[in-house]
């Protein structure tokens, strides 16, 4: 892993090379400049992971530096510490006032410092990581829509799963990275259909054997795309499981019970009362009263009952309706409304 790289720029020589002793020894590659100037001149050959500057600087004050480096797109996200011996009220309002992260007085110690740059630097994997997970869920979300390009019938049928199930996760207990693993594997649960023919995708009547042979391959194929991402590991047996039954007579593998994967048990109330809901060429949706009876009927035979229970608890709470609701706005159905 490269190390992580601390600008300094203070005026003082002596200071100067004090911290950036102290910071290499830390373990960080250090950068340093003399004057505001002199800092934007380093930040053109290498961006900086955090910015240490003092204000009272000739050529170019810290104040200065900071509207420089924030008026950078590329460098807006650039933690920035103010390290002075100011310490009037006035001048740590003008500092934080700007945004800048920390308002650092002198003389600090080694132990303050290095703990408030490891601080705003762990504060800002934090929030990359956050956003990359973001930007991850976002483009599986995108990549598990492309069915919906080829079967405008199950338009947000993935979102309306994915907080289905989330909901149903929840209910059960489920939180914090387990939870954000099953989110992952709720997007991607149709994937394999991405393989499936359009014509029999599409096709308006029942299918023949063949064509279902063709369907019932979905789970497999998609488990086979993911399998080799270490990220989508725990992904892998809801895509492979969510069609498996409570009483062994679903597929891929005709697993039974305890035997599916919770995660896959899950997925497969909340895929079911979707797909109960949505218009098909040769049949009209349930409402929601009716798909939810529908679900409880099934108890104990398709779906794991202690699934079915968390179902109508959620459903008693109100936490199902509003995600059909939102969705029946937006693409504008009427027919299928709930009573």
């Amino acid at each position: 892993m490269d190390k992580e790289i601390i600008l300094v720029v203070e005026d003082n020589n002596v200071l100067r090379e004090g911290l950036r002793d102290i910071l290499v020894y830390e373990g960080f590659d250090v950068l340093t400049a003399a004057h505001g100037l002199e800092a934007l001149q380093q930040m053109d050959t290498a961006i900086p992971d955090l910015i240490l500057s003092d204000i009272s600087m000739p050529e170019m004050d810290g104040y200065e530096l900071f509207r420089a480096v924030r008026s950078r797109p590329d460098w807006v996200t650039i933690p920035f510490l103010f390290l002075t011996a100011r310490g009037e009220k006035q001048d740590i309002l003008n500092g934080k006032t700007l945004g800048a992260e920390d308002y650092l007085i002198k003389p600090i110690s080694k132990e303050e410092l290095v703990t408030a740059i490891r601080s705003r630097l762990g504060r800002v994997r934090q929030i990359m990581v956050a956003q990359l997970h973001q930007a991850y869920e976002a483009s599986l979300t995108v990549l598990a829509n492309a069915i919906d390009v080829r079967d405008p019938y199950t338009r947000g049928h993935v979102e309306r799963v994915t907080a289905y199930a989330q909901e149903l996760a929840i209910q059960l207990g489920w939180q914090g990275r387990m939870l954000e693993q099953f989110r992952y594997g709720a997007i991607l649960h149709d994937i394999g259909k991405i393989f499936i023919p359009e014509s029999i995708l599409l096709k308006p009547g029942e299918l023949n054997d063949e064509e279902w042979d063709e369907v019932k391959k979905h789970p497999d194929t998609g488990a086979g795309m993911i399998k080799d991402i270490p990220y989508l590991e725990q992904a892998v047996p809801i895509v492979r499981h969510h069609h498996e039954r409570w009483d062994g007579e679903g597929y891929p593998s005709g697993l039974a019970e305890e035997q599916i994967p919770a995660s896959a048990r899950i997925v497969a109330v909340a895929d079911c009362f979707d797909a109960m809901t949505i218009d098909r060429p040769y049949r009209s949706g349930l409402n929601l009263d009716q798909a939810c009876e529908e679900i409880v009927k099934c108890r104990d035979t398709q779906f794991d009952p202690i699934v079915v229970d968390a179902f109508q608890k959620t459903w008693e709470n109100s936490k199902l309706q509003p995600i059909w609701e939102s969705w029946r706005v937006r693409l504008g159905w009427v027919e299928t409304a709930p009573k």
